[in-house]
């Protein structure tokens, strides 16, 4: 395998690794992305490009997952193992990396709704029990251990914290009344981690006590009072407790980290492979890239590739195949015009994709595994080594052609230049036939006429030139493979302001020869520029027309699928009404034979109300069902007219239908317009429809029938307001007031009289009985004296 440091920097590959180390989350993803390497080996490549590809799948999915692993565990772990005391900081980091395990575990099996290629990895990954909580729960901080770490220090830091306030009540006499005199300031410090007071040189026999220091002026003595040198003591003696219990608590926490040396070794290289894994994905994400298709034959076919150092905006993609039909490539064209980007876009790719990672191209680019990619670009002449830029360059040839081979692809930039063009061009087609019959695959860029003609003569090479606009004297960097290229000096020179007639002694200069092939190379390059403008065109044209296609079978679709749904509510509501209709009967027939069952009247008459009252109930659901329906009504105006004449297309309300519709094409002969209505077609007369302009609205109006307002009126115009039921039975007493009271209600009239007279009585009390379980009626009671008293029932209906 020959991919060798010169390759690799003069390709810029390492740029990439660098571009890739920026993204890694981790130290490690960091340093295993700059040490990143192609292989030839054809099933690593498969699993670093299907791992990179699912990870793609699973940030769209779920998002980045939570990375922690740095690199101090494992030398920390191992320490730990053979028996050293970690300092907190190790601790914590050891808990993150714990953490970061953890929340991976989690993420992989969150939601999981397809298996990838780094399931491995994430399987990979162990538990260390509770080792996380017992470190995070001990070690708050770098500099802190946690009361809650043990028992035995909680107790410790307890007494520290009395004998503090303990020894600060005590020196509190010292700083105020009759001894303040003698102090320097009204103050409590420490020296040498015993409190101590500042006292005046001048007093020092008024405190008795220990000096621990003195000012630099000699004028303040800092004496720890007798009182307190008891309680200092204990301090001190609870200080060096408190210290010995933190360094027991890490000894014990430390064993622990070395007991799971083993599982914290494993998780932070599993975590580190699977930082890289994601760093991979984050670069693609973030170029761009697509998986190619990797194959064992030695081609490379690129589509759309754009060069991954360049601006992704404003870099112009290129198409080139090499290998299929040919194992030569001779790209010529101007300076300037993308030669060389072109090669090294070839030879840059080739590594990435033999490295794991995707390329700026099209998902269905190919590229074949190579053992070695061979550059000679750029000119790297030497006054110290007495090398031209020929020279240099054969040094390149000489090195490439001892390790070509037949999976190599080797790149030459210029070749053959810097010596007589007539060697050169020879000595260049001499070296492309030595790559060929070795059965390498070649890239070469040249100006030399003769190397295109070799191109255009020899099976197994193809010419392709970069794309060059003389009248801007601007290259398109389009590479277009087949054709070969001109120079355009004497374009470029002539608009760069070469006086025309040095321009045309050159001309006369260039050999017939040559001159007609520069001319033929001109016409052809003329017309495939004609081809491919009007290639371009149809293709805007079919794109527009797969766009207007595609559009108009999914509005088709639509208004299908919403007929269809119509029609679909429609039979379920009327599957609604007919099930609830017969609900009812059925429930009305259950009721009569309830009634029926009866045996004792009072029972029955009871029963015969709650019937009654059921069945409204029921007929009053059904009612509400039915005018839950959206049917649009429009009350009739005959004084409506069209603002203006309708024309097909137009949205209309259609009166006779009571639905929208559209006007699919204008009256006839007898003045009828044609209308679909969703799934319906008619013909109506111009002053059934009603325009929709979207800013008319036909709110929905329910008319009665004319049977109901005919009834209506008839009821309200014969209604009075008592009725006299004297000499009926009971329940043939009821029948006539029951009904009685149904007209009152229409009439909405707020009382009636029912005269029953006096009699036993019996006639009333029946009625009575009915009125008391009657929901239509609010209140009754006995008219008033004089006006029937006992005989007459007054009754207030609600309404």
């Amino acid at each position: 395998m020959h991919f060798t440091a010169k390759t690799l920097t003069t390709l810029e590959y390492d740029k990439i690794s660098e571009m890739l180390a920026a993204l890694a989350p981790t130290e490690g993803a960091a340093s295993r992305a700059r040490a990143l390497t192609p292989t030839d080996d054809y099933d690593t490549v498969i699993l670093r490009q299907r791992r990179t590809e699912d990870a793609k799948r699973l940030v769209n999915a779920k998002g980045y997952p939570t990375f922690s692993a740095p690199e101090s565990v494992v030398p920390a772990a191992e320490r730990a193992y053979k028996g050293a005391v970690l300092s907190p900081r190790e601790l914590l980091d050891i808990a993150s990396l714990l953490y970061s395990s953890r929340m991976l575990r989690d993420y992989i099996n969150t939601d999981k709704s397809f298996d990838t290629s780094v399931d491995e990895l994430f399987s990979r990954i162990l538990l260390s029990g509770n080792l996380e909580d017992r470190i995070k729960k001990s070690v708050i901080s770098e500099d802190l251990i946690a009361d809650e770490a043990s028992a035995e220090l909680a107790d410790i830091r307890r007494q520290i914290r009395r004998s503090n306030n303990k020894i600060k009540e005590t020196l509190q006499s010292f700083i105020g009344g009759n001894r303040l005199k003698y102090l320097q300031e009204n103050i409590v410090t420490m020296r040498n981690g015993r409190y101590v007071v500042p006292v005046k040189a001048e007093y020092r026999n008024e405190i008795k006590g220990l000096v621990h220091d003195t000012s630099s002026s000699g004028a303040t003595l800092f004496v720890e009072p007798m009182a307190v040198v008891d309680a200092n003591n204990e301090l001190k003696s609870l200080a060096a407790k408190e210290k010995h219990e933190i360094e027991r608590i890490l000894a014990e926490l430390s064993a622990s980290v070395g007991d799971a040396s083993s599982v914290i070794s494993v998780n932070y290289h599993t975590i580190t492979e699977i930082a890289f894994v994601f760093a991979c994905a984050s670069l693609a994400l973030s170029m761009k890239a697509e998986m190619p298709v990797i194959t064992t034959e030695r081609r490379v076919e690129l589509k759309r590739a754009r060069h991954p150092l360049l601006d992704k905006e404003t870099v112009v993609p290129i198409d080139i195949s090499v290998g299929a039909d040919c194992d030569t490539l001779v790209i010529t064209g101007p300076n300037t015009g993308g030669k060389t980007v072109s090669l090294k876009t070839v030879g840059l790719l080739t590594l990435m994709a033999q490295s794991g990672l995707q390329i700026p191209a099209l998902e269905n680019s190919v590229i074949g595994i190579f053992d070695a990619v061979l550059v000679d670009i750029g000119d790297e002449q030497s006054i110290e080594a007495s090398l031209s830029t020929f020279s240099s360059h054969m040094v390149n040839v000489v090195d490439i052609l001892s390790r070509l081979g037949p999976r190599s692809m080797v790149l030459f930039d210029e070749l053959g230049s810097g010596t007589d063009p007539i060697e050169g061009a020879a000595l260049a087609i001499s070296i492309l036939e030595k790559a060929q019959s070795l059965g390498s695959l070649s890239l070469a860029t040249t100006h030399y006429a003769e190397l295109k003609a070799y191109a255009l003569d020899t099976p197994g090479v193809k010419n392709a030139s970069c794309e060059f606009n003389v009248d801007t004297l601007r290259p398109t960097y389009r590479l277009i493979v087949g054709t070969p290229g001109k120079s355009n000096a004497f374009a470029i020179s002539e608009k760069l302001g070469i006086p025309k007639d040095v321009i045309d002694r050159a001309g006369e200069l260039i050999a017939g020869e040559n001159k007609r092939f520069e001319d033929v190379i001109e016409r052809l390059d003329t017309d495939r520029m004609k081809m491919q403008a009007a290639r371009d065109e149809a293709e805007s044209m079919r794109e527009e027309y797969e766009h207007f296609k595609s559009a108009a079978e999914a509005e088709l679709k639509a208004k299908i699928a919403k007929s269809e749904d119509e029609i679909q509510k429609s039979l379920l509501k009327a599957r609604q009404i007919l099930d609830s209709a017969r609900a009812s009967s059925e429930f009305i027939f259950r009721q009569l034979e309830e009634v029926k069952r009866a045996e004792d009247k009072e029972t029955r008459d009871r029963l015969m109300l709650e019937a009654r009252e059921s069945v409204r109930q029921s007929l009053r659901e059904v009612e509400d069902m039915y005018s839950g329906m959206k049917v649009k009504e429009v009350s009739l105006d005959e004084d409506y007219k069209l603002p203006r004449p309708l024309k097909v297309g137009d949205k209309v309300y259609v009166i006779t239908v009571g639905a929208e519709g559209v006007v699919t094409a204008l009256a006839d002969k007898k003045g009828l317009i044609a209308v679909t209505a969703g799934v319906l077609k008619t013909k109506v007369t111009e002053d059934k429809l009603r325009l929709l302009d979207g800013k008319t609205q036909y709110k929905q109006k329910k008319q009665p029938s004319p049977g109901e307002g005919k009834v209506k009126r008839s009821i309200v115009s014969d209604f009075r307001i008592e009725v006299d039921v004297r000499g009926m039975i009971g329940d043939d007493a009821w029948f006539v007031v029951d009904k009685y009271l149904d007209d009152a209600i229409l009439a909405s009239v707020p009382s009636v009289r029912i005269i029953h007279g006096k009699g036993t009585g019996a006639l009333r009390a029946a009625l009575w009985r009915y009125f008391k379980c009657d929901k239509r009626i609010k209140t009754y009671r006995h008219a008033e004296y004089g006006d029937g008293d006992a005989g007459v029932t007054v009754i207030e209906l609600k309404h």
